[in-house]
């Protein structure tokens, strides 16, 4: 018998850690999505501390005022981890990676 679920009811799943993979990518598509979101976040955040206008980022990174909005709006999906990583460093932040053995 296959039991129904209220639509209504909240039920809370605890997170491995990593929302990609808790929505159901594949790993290794999940490490990626989670390296670029958090790179992302991070740009996100010194852009903002600076008070850089939309116009600012994009004259500073070398990129066009689209790139720029989406970048600001945290647009993650749009760009590579390449980009992201390259995007830092035109002003002057260096990312770092770390792997982390996991059983």
């Amino acid at each position: 018998m296959i039991n129904e679920v209220d639509q209504n009811e909240e039920r809370i799943i605890e997170s491995c850690g990593n929302v990609f993979i808790d929505l159901g990518f594949p790993s290794e598509d999940a490490e990626i999505y989670a390296l670029r979101s958090e790179l992302m976040n991070q740009l996100e955040m010194v852009l903002l501390q600076r008070g850089w206008t939309v116009e600012e980022v994009a004259k500073r990174l070398n990129i066009g005022v689209k790139r720029a909005n989406e970048l600001l709006s945290g647009k993650w999906q749009n760009f590579s981890l390449d980009m992201l990583v390259t995007l830092a460093a035109r002003i002057g932040l260096k990312a770092k990676m770390e792997l982390i053995e996991t059983v």
